[in-house]
């Protein structure tokens, strides 16, 4: 089974650059608190990286 990653939008966008706008978007967050289940792979990880400081992420089995 591939394994999954959980992630939870913990703080607001607001004042952020545009770079880190466009990459929680391209994860499907909208609103804080609101959590998506990803496919763990190398390009999930790598937006996870550029926005921890936003995000809280757990890993899931499929």
């Amino acid at each position: 089974m591939a394994k999954q990653l959980q992630i939870t939008l913990k703080r607001s966008l607001i004042g952020r650059p545009q770079d880190q706008k466009a990459t929680v978007e391209a994860l499907g967050l909208r609103k804080i608190r609101q959590t998506v289940v990803k496919t763990d792979n190398d390009a999930i990880r790598g937006m996870i990286f550029k926005v921890k400081h936003l995000v809280e992420v757990q890993e899931v089995e499929a």
